[in-house]
């Protein structure tokens, strides 16, 4: 499977892959808007601002696997997220991160990350750092901030 070729469908139910992104640095996480670390959006959201201009991108993927703290609509979802964080990042359909039904991104990002490789998706809010050829630079557990790790967004940024 070539990270490129995989399909996503946007929250508001557009289709695409993974190839809309490429030449970008991209940050994909899990996202739940019920959660402990839901204030995480903020932080998103002010990166995604920050460093948009220079090719990044922010790709937010609800996901309800864990103790059901994403169990609205999508429509409900991006309402909430933009609503409450003024979320402007692509925002996708609710999918699986684990388990039988998990979404190839996420089957993706797990085998193929330097860190924690094949390694399940823990919680919500991991994230995973995407340089402009497809290459997982890292990958980052929930309970980190986006901020604490701006300056690897940085550094990827300015290796293009």
């Amino acid at each position: 499977m070539y990270l490129y070729d995989i399909a996503l469908e946007t929250i508001e139910g557009t289709q695409t892959t993974m190839k809309a992104f490429k030449g970008k640095t991209v940050l994909i996480v899990n996202t739940a808007s019920k959660c402990g670390y839901t204030k995480q959006f903020a932080a998103l959201e002010t990166l995604y601002k920050k460093y948009q201009d220079q090719g990044f991108v922010v790709l937010g993927f609800p996901c309800n696997q864990f103790l059901n703290q994403d169990p609205a609509s999508d429509a409900d979802i991006l309402e909430f997220c933009t609503l409450h964080y003024g979320v402007t990042f692509p925002m996708f359909k609710k999918i699986d991160v684990k388990g039988k039904h998990k979404h190839p991104l996420f089957a993706y990002l797990i085998e193929n990350t330097p860190i924690r490789t094949n390694k399940n998706i823990k919680w919500n809010f991991e994230k995973f750092l995407v340089d402009g050829e497809g290459q997982i630079v890292n990958r980052y557990p929930s309970k980190r901030d986006p901020l604490d790790f701006e300056a690897d967004i940085q550094s990827v940024l300015e290796a293009k």
